[in-house]
């Protein structure tokens, strides 16, 4: 299939200038113009079809790889606040499961504009984003968001504030439970951050405090309190931040012969905002509403920030209490 960097390398000029002289939708000289109609001629490339007459497919990309260690139905849940809040603008979704459809959508494919979804810290589609004629905005913060458009939750901030929520009750150890070590050996930004506020956070207060990275497995539990238990010292507090195994360790604790909370205080960041759980909720409905409204405004030529962070709410429930 040829691309529009076929034919922008064939007319030596970028792709942004075969996209603009073949739709018309800004100026191009006449022999560049010329040029590029004759290698797109002769490489036999069609624009993609479904556009409309200004240029506009009304389609938007998400790009949702099921990637090992991802939490799927918290995904979908996002994705689904994307395809909700894209109505409202009479604009369709078209989801992209596989990581290599990025590269055809993004050349070739009828969609304005992208949404991006499990964004690593030195994400290697950066360059790729960077690069194309069209808008996109970053489900995650990377290292460097300089040329991008990125929202999500504070993630830093959420494990900051479980932290200091548990300081305040008087906690001197506590421990996280983190994402999957798939999750952490990609530098998923999420997972990154809010170990770097979980760990800021305890040395500031001067608590003891370890990172645990998680299989997401029910079955692996009761092995995890375990080990956590015979820490020294052993936390009388955890953060779990892997959605699959909250519940499950809630029990397995239980099963060890801790109460929650008068042994043991248990905050997650989770999907869900659970009714007896202190947490920080995934804002799933705002990230993708906000998502959306910042893609628009791009489309639109209107100015836009580089990074929103949306603030962590935290909710104290019966899961936590002071330190025995």
């Amino acid at each position: 299939m040829v691309r529009i960097t076929d034919v922008a390398r064939r007319a030596g000029v970028s792709p942004s200038t075969v996209s603009y002289a073949l739709s018309g939708k800004r100026p191009i000289s006449a022999e560049t113009r010329r040029r590029v109609e004759a290698a797109a001629r002769e490489l036999g490339y069609r624009p993609p079809a479904g556009a409309s007459a200004h240029g506009r497919s009304k389609v938007l990309a998400v790009a949702a790889p099921l990637r090992t260690g991802v939490h799927v139905p918290a995904m979908m849940r996002v994705t689904q606040s994307v395809v909700t809040a894209a109505r409202e603008y009479d604009h369709d979704v078209l989801l992209l499961t596989h990581e290599e459809r990025l590269t055809r959508v993004g050349e070739s494919a009828p969609a304005d504009a992208l949404v991006v979804m499990d964004v690593g810290l030195h994400d290697p589609r950066l360059p790729l984003l960077r690069s194309l004629n069209r808008p996109s905005v970053l489900l995650g913060l990377p290292a460097d968001p300089q040329g991008l458009t990125c929202v999500d939750l504070d993630y830093r901030a959420a494990g900051e504030a479980c932290v200091h929520h548990l300081a305040r009750l008087g906690h001197r150890a506590v421990a996280l439970v983190g994402s999957p070590p798939e999750v952490f050996l990609r530098r998923t930004a999420s997972a990154h951050r809010l170990v770097e506020g979980f760990t800021a956070a305890a040395d500031h207060h001067g608590l003891a405090s370890s990172v645990h990275p998680a299989v997401p497995a029910p079955a692996e539990a009761h092995g995890i309190a375990d080990r956590l238990l015979r820490e020294h010292p052993a936390p009388t507090a955890v953060v779990v931040h892997n959605a699959p195994l909250l519940e499950p360790l809630i029990t397995a604790f239980q099963r060890l012969g801790l109460r929650v909370p008068e042994d043991l205080s248990i905050t997650a960041v989770c999907p869900d905002d659970p009714a007896t759980v202190t947490s920080v909720p995934l804002p799933a409905a705002e990230l993708g509403t906000r998502a959306v409204a910042l893609l628009m405004a791009k489309l639109h030529g209107t100015p836009v920030p580089e990074a929103t962070l949306l603030p962590p709410r935290l909710t104290e429930r019966a899961s936590t209490g002071p330190a025995a």
